[in-house]
């Protein structure tokens, strides 16, 4: 052997003279070699003023002094070009490419920008970056800080960035979990869905939906209660007793519309209505659940439960130990197109701490428990049927009014209908404790029995002089206490 295997240097002979010659051939090898950084790889005529020393990968299909010299790495050395062959392996720095290459043997490879296997990136088991990959997660960087910067238009890009995270099916996660020592503690993206959901941990194992994203309307609903939905148009909810609770209430069918006129309620109860109204509208049928309305709703606008205001008696509220509509506390509802009638006890409606309820289509008065009112309003509660809706009684009761504690009751500009004679046990109209009950020019038909009012301790009835005999009823009404009657 008379050079080395890999980058053959020659050997010095024992008996050569002039050994020098060959350990400085020797030498200039090991200085093309060794460390090689190139100009460039892409000229196919060489430079024309090298300088020694300079070096270059000569491209395929050279002329001139590089003819037939494509791969190999020319040094330009005394006045002369030196080439030498590479081997699978020889790694070289492109300055003109800015880029480590490697030889695979057969063509240069950038090792920086990937060219082919094995050299290439493509279709890495893993890729761990200051860290060592562990279990499923196949991408590992262990780092303070991370940067994604978009290519400018400048540079050939689209100036946009974005990162996407493709899930297989509907029912599949894909999503950002944001973790304490690798226990997460809050989450967002698409979870078992296509909404979007933002969802929340105190462990890492129970998690709750604070934000969900409804992918068709876009609507923000807030699935561990918070900040009210604000209504930017009139909204009907429809209640139908073919319905169900769990629906959203807003289609009259039976996939659609609530079961209990209360879920409408408390639905309305979560919503900011601005300066909409929202209407309840009640199918015909029989509702047994009692009706609560225990503060106001947030926003100006009007709500109102409905049910057949040519027919009242075709929707029924029908209770029992419940008052059938309650409303207080400073709420206000308006009604219309019902018939109430209770068992046991409980009254058709009461109005009680400065609740309000108006009379906006006619209304039925059935049977009710002993000892029961058809309306009661108190502490400042008060029930208004300005010409609203006429009034049907068809059952007796203790009494049809009775306004305490400066409650009020007014009827004004309707017809009143009894039919079949109810009775009532105390009076058709009381007021009691600076309570007042007005009716201004009300239509009374038909007859009842029992006395025709009773006022005390400085209330008033009001009939602008109808006379005493003005109410309904078979025996006179009575007054003490400061109690007047007008």
């Amino acid at each position: 052997m008379t050079e080395t295997a890999n980058l053959g240097l020659p050997f010095i002979d024992g008996s050569q003279a002039q050994k020098h010659v060959t350990h400085n051939e020797a030498l200039r090898i090991l200085d093309d070699a060794i460390q090689i950084a190139v100009l460039d790889t892409t000229l196919t005529v060489p430079p024309s003023s090298p300088v020694d020393g300079e070096r270059h990968i000569v491209a395929n299909g050279a002329t001139g002094a590089w003819a037939g010299q494509g791969d190999s790495v020319a040094t330009w050395e005394t006045n002369a070009w030196r080439f030498l062959a590479p081997k699978a392996g020889w790694c070289v720095w492109s300055v003109a490419d800015d880029a480590l290459l490697v030889f695979g043997g057969s063509a240069w490879i950038p090792v920086t920008t990937g060219g082919g296997t094995p050299f290439s990136p493509d279709n890495l088991p893993h890729l761990g970056i200051n860290a060592a990959v562990a279990g499923a997660n196949l991408l590992t960087v262990h780092s303070n800080d991370a940067l994604l910067d978009a290519i400018s238009t400048a540079d050939g890009g689209t100036g946009d960035v974005r990162l996407q995270l493709s899930k297989a099916a509907a029912s599949n996660t894909s999503s950002v979990v944001f973790s304490d020592a690798f226990s997460g503690r809050a989450e967002f993206g698409l979870t078992g869905d296509d909404d979007f959901h933002l969802k929340v941990s105190a462990d890492g194992a129970t998690w709750r939906d604070a934000l969900k994203f409804d992918r068709t309307t876009g609507r923000v609903s807030f699935p561990a209660g918070g900040a009210r939905e604000i209504l930017t148009a009139n909204r009907t909810y429809y209640v139908r007793t073919d319905g169900s609770d769990s629906n959203n209430g807003l289609s009259n069918t039976s996939g659609g519309a609530f079961l209990t006129i209360q879920k409408a309620i408390n639905t309305t109860a979560s919503l900011d209505i601005s300066i909409y109204n929202v209407t309840i509208q009640v199918a015909s049928g029989t509702y047994t659940g009692a009706v609560l309305v225990n503060g106001p709703f947030v926003g100006s606008g009007n709500v109102s439960i409905l049910g057949d205001i040519s027919t009242p008696s075709n929707v029924l509220i029908s209770t029992t130990s419940a008052t059938c509509i309650t409303v207080q506390n400073g709420g206000a509802l308006s009604v219309g197109g019902f018939k109430f009638r209770t068992t046991t006890s409980g009254d058709g409606i009461d109005v009680i701490s400065n609740g309000t309820v108006t009379i906006v289509g006619a209304v039925e008065f059935g049977s009710l428990a002993s000892g029961s009112l058809h309306i009661s309003a108190s502490n400042g509660g008060k029930l208004l049927n300005f010409g609203g809706g006429n009034i049907i009684v068809s059952g007796g009761a203790y009494a049809h009014v009775y306004a305490q504690q400066l409650g009020g009751v007014v009827y004004a500009g309707v017809t009143v209908t009894l039919s079949g004679a109810p009775a009532f046990s105390s009076f058709f109209a009381g007021a009691n404790n600076m309570g007042f009950f007005r009716s201004a020019s009300v239509t009374y038909s038909g007859s009842a029995t029992g006395p025709r009012y009773f006022a005390a301790a400085n209330s008033v009835i009001q009939t602008d002089g109808a006379g005493t005999s003005a109410l309904p009823g078979n025996s006179a009404g009575t007054t003490s206490s400061g109690g007047q009657y007008l």
